[in-house]
């Protein structure tokens, strides 16, 4: 973030801890309790969110060199990236023309072909089918037409896109309208991957993203842990297209009235959290980045994700690396220990027939935000 825009940010920070009031929608907003339990609802998000939307992969940093690959099966398409020799990432649905079966798993590096490990058709980086054992049983087989089949892929501010559906191209500029600023300020090129778990809830994924836009409940659920870092109930936000932006302020934050503005830094004094449309939670933590990617379970009741956690610098010390497990660790207890066994309650009693609908506080303006976005993205109606 420009920091012009951190002073804007800042100010209103600023001005809501003296008032004693934070960022507010338009009104409170009462939310379909069927769209957290709906299995058709479910069936559309599946087919409209992540099958045609772009979906975050990864950072550039966990590809660095040709060679590099990763993959990932939870949209519901198996997906194969992998940085070519030109330094450029290509890619692809992650099974082999032949017989069906994947050509790659998990993540590695050096990769120069990627064999199938079923009869041993063997693709290279750009996709290519390069050999066929015993070729002389698939003398009409073109290879030329036979390769892996490549799925639109765009690498820009550090961040690689996938989307999970052949054909087509990525707009991730108009995909991520408004937050262009931010993202080049963050220099997230430079970042390097420390870990990434990944988690799955018994919840639905747009439950699990919900924990995470407003600061209402600090006080409460996080009365030992978050609360005595960051301010409960106050922050600013920004919708940006479909995307949005919210800013929780630090503690800390008071000691920046006493420094000039040109020495006001709001990343160190706050948690930023913005969700990249559909499923990605992005916080920038101040001296570091958490990436949340959440996807859908095998049932509305069910929700699957990667938790990934980013460093300014390689953690190539024991102290380092100490640091960055303890953070990590620190992360993992408040989520598993605290949000999700009360959201996945919540998730079980949507099926009670207690209410029809949550209500969204106007001092919860995100929620209303991301869930409106969605409904408009799948043609509902939001009122």
């Amino acid at each position: 973030m420009k920091h012009e825009a951190q002073v804007e940010q800042l100010r209103k920070i600023f001005g809501y801890l003296d008032a004693g009031e934070t960022a507010m929608g338009d009104a409170v907003y009462r939310h379909h309790v069927s769209d957290y339990t709906s299995p058709d609802q479910a069936g559309r998000e599946r087919e409209m969110l992540f099958r045609h939307e772009p979906l975050l992969i990864g950072l550039s940093c966990e590809l660095p060199n040709p060679g590099d690959y990763v993959t990932d099966d939870f949209s519901g398409v198996p997906i194969l990236v992998v940085r070519n020799e030109a330094g450029q990432v290509n890619a692809f649905i992650n099974v082999c023309r032949h017989r069906g079966a994947r050509v790659a798993s998990g993540c590695g590096s050096g990769k120069t072909v990627f064999s199938c490990p079923y009869h041993a058709w063997t693709y290279d980086r750009s996709g290519r089918l390069r050999s066929i054992p015993f070729e002389q049983g698939f003398e009409s087989v073109d290879k030329t037409s036979n390769g892996l089949r490549p799925l639109p892929v765009v690498e820009k501010y550090g961040m690689i896109w996938v989307m999970p559906t052949p054909g087509g191209s990525i707009d991730i500029d108009g995909h991520l309208a408004g937050m262009a600023d931010d993202l080049v300020a963050f220099g997230l090129a430079s970042y390097s991957h420390y870990e990434t778990r990944v988690l799955r809830a018994r919840l639905n994924w747009k439950l699990v993203i919900d924990t995470f836009l407003e600061t209402y409940h600090l006080s409460t659920l996080h009365k030992n842990t978050i609360a005595p870092i960051l301010h409960s109930n106050l922050g600013t936000f920004d919708g940006m297209a479909r995307n949005l932006r919210m800013i929780g302020a630090r503690k800390t934050i008071d000691a920046l009235r006493q420094r000039p503005e040109s020495e006001w830094d709001l990343v160190r004094h706050s948690a930023l959290v913005y969700v990249l449309f559909p499923n990605t939670v992005f916080i920038m933590q101040g001296d570091h980045l958490e990436t949340w990617r959440v996807y859908p379970g095998d049932s509305v009741d069910e929700s699957k994700m990667h938790v990934s956690l980013y460093t300014p610098e390689p953690a190539v010390t024991d102290k380092a690396r100490k640091y960055w497990a303890k953070n990590m660790d620190l992360l993992m207890a408040t989520v598993q220990q605290e949000d999700f066994p009360l959201a996945e309650n919540i998730q079980r009693d949507f099926h009670s027939g207690a209410q029809d609908f949550v209500t969204f506080g106007a001092n919860e303006p995100a929620l209303a935000y991301f869930h409106r976005s969605i409904k408009k993205t799948l043609g509902i109606d939001t009122a």
